[in-house]
């Protein structure tokens, strides 16, 4: 697959040649939303809690004189069948746990199924050098809109903050547009957007990353292992 590359100014400068194999080689639908369910799921917090009668604040007056008036016999406004009043059967027990999990293989074939999704679709804009000299979001904008994207991004940065730092400022004012580190691209941020904007570099460490380890590699010898046991 021959995937457009652009510069700033939005001209097609060049062509990458991704091979389709290592992502999966067609889009698996099942695999995709598994990932996505899981990730949307991890992020649930679990700690959703409401409050009794007796929790709820306001004054504890009596509404009305209890005879005479024609209504119902009631007390305070704080009873479940009044509006802003407390819940009847009030959630308190402990933090409930949403968590999912996927095994490392398959949650890595997923994020680059989803990677394959977005390329068969255009939507994902890859840049030669996407930097600034400046913080500029005017100068953003303008590049957004030379490249094509009308719609909600996710744009996928280096890791590196002082090589991308500009890029990082320009963007983050910029409505419908969210900012990740290219090494945390997920199938759940890509789904989440209409295009995926990223660097050439960036991308192709990607590919050529951890992500890439889809076999049994994955857990005899995984990638960055020397790096962590060295720190």
């Amino acid at each position: 697959m021959d995937v457009p590359v652009y510069n700033i100014k939005g001209d097609e400068i060049a062509r990458l040649t991704i091979d389709e194999q290592s992502l999966g080689g067609t889009v698996n639908p099942a695999l995709i939303k598994q990932a996505y369910v899981m990730y949307h799921a991890n992020l649930r917090q679990g700690s959703a809690r409401t409050k009794t009668r007796h929790e709820v604040e306001g004054s504890t007056k009596k509404m009305y004189k209890q005879k005479g008036t024609g209504n119902a016999r009631h007390g305070n406004k704080k009873p479940p069948h009044f509006r802003g009043g407390g819940h009847s059967f009030a959630k308190k027990k402990t933090r409930e746990d949403y968590h999912l999990t996927m095994p490392k293989k398959m949650r890595r074939k997923a994020n680059r199924n989803a990677l394959l999704a977005k390329l068969v679709d255009n939507e994902v804009k890859i840049i030669d050098d996407l930097s600034f000299t400046e913080p500029r979001t005017r100068a953003f904008a303008d590049f957004l809109r030379a490249v094509g994207v009308d719609h909600r991004a996710l744009l996928a940065l280096s890791k590196d903050r002082e090589r991308s730092r500009n890029v990082w400022l320009s963007a983050r004012n910029v409505d419908d547009v969210n900012v990740c580190c290219a090494d945390q691209l997920t199938a759940f941020e890509m789904l989440n957007h209409r295009y995926l904007v990223i660097g050439r570099a960036e991308l192709e460490a990607w590919l050529a990353g951890p992500s890439s380890q889809t076999g049994k590699a994955a857990k005899t010898d995984p990638m960055g292992r020397a790096a962590q046991e060295v720190a």
